[in-house]
């Protein structure tokens, strides 16, 4: 991750009380959101609601609006609005705290815009179709980074840019390392990714897993011939692009599944497959069994 480059636009606490939703409109920027306590929702743009509890972190997409609900009485009364606002040309506001409501906060999260991209050149979130959620435990110890990023925003002494960002960079590595769901071996493909032109295929991958990607797409994405591209896809991850992009696939397969929401078919479509019967196949070799057993484990409750 040496090739990292993070930059804390702004960073604030939001606290919503029962009965009340704090909206915020899309920016051009993708925005990192942790639940310090609390429940409640937050719903981005048009799609599903997703529940806030205690360790949640979201990264929401750019140019997607959000905002942050706490309903009383299921959800039956109406909910008070206050619309947050940032103007990013004032620097006089680089730190907000907004509240929303009158009563003592239902949730409490850390907020924020940043950029994040890939050897200064691939943004590495700029193409994210939906919210990335993950949820962490407290030995995870988000919520100390966050705070300390944040503190050191409030502070404004010197070095306090560069402490927040190297803060904000350390959550943005762990989530990277939870989302792709992996051992150790995930992390050191992504820091040998030192190449702009194949990062720039790699980022197409994930943000799009179920696109018809072909060796042909991938290498005119990467602006490569293709036998340069597979070269140096290969050196830097130790495997094809084809084979890379199925473990992505499966992998957004796979928490499709458990998300218990749509049909088999559905998933196998929605990953970029046509055929049930390739679908099944290619999952049996990533993960060992058929996509129906894992669907079948994730709802059974825990011993």
């Amino acid at each position: 991750m040496t090739t990292l480059d993070v930059n804390v636009v702004w960073l604030t606490e939001c606290l919503v009380s029962p009965g009340w939703r704090l909206s915020f409109p899309a920016s051009d920027m993708p925005a990192i959101h942790y639940n310090l306590a609390g429940s409640g929702q937050m719903v981005v743009g048009d799609a599903p609601a997703i529940p806030l509890d205690p360790h949640t972190l979201i990264i929401t997409p750019p140019r997607q609006p959000f905002r942050i609900d706490v309903t009383i009485d299921q959800g039956l009364a109406a909910l008070r609005v206050m619309e947050a606002r940032w103007q990013s040309g004032d620097s006089s506001e680089v730190l907000h705290r907004f509240v929303a409501g009158d009563i003592e906060p239902m949730v409490m999260l850390i907020c924020g815009y940043f950029r994040a991209s890939y050897g200064r050149s691939i943004d590495l979130f700029a193409t994210l179709p939906s919210p990335i959620v993950e949820r962490f435990e407290t030995a995870d110890d988000l919520e100390h980074t966050l705070r300390s990023a944040l503190a050191e925003i409030s502070a404004q002494q010197v070095g306090a840019e560069a402490m927040a960002t190297a803060l904000l960079k350390q959550v943005l590595v762990t989530l990277l390392r939870r989302s792709l769901n992996s051992t150790d071996l995930w992390l050191e493909r992504f820091s040998l990714l030192s190449d702009p032109q194949v990062a720039r295929a790699f980022v197409d991958m994930l943000a799009r897993p179920g696109a018809p990607h072909s060796l042909r797409t991938l290498s005119e994405t990467a602006g490569l011939s293709r036998s340069a591209f597979m070269a140096r896809f290969a050196a830097a991850f130790g495997c094809s692009p084809m084979a890379l992009l199925s473990q992505l696939r499966m992998r957004h397969a796979a928490d499709m599944l458990a998300a218990n929401v749509l049909s088999i078919e559905q998933i196998a479509h929605a990953v970029g497959y046509t055929s049930r019967s390739s679908f099944f196949r290619a999952f049996r070799q990533i993960y060992g069994h058929d996509p129906s057993d894992h669907r079948a484990a994730a709802r059974r409750p825990p011993d």
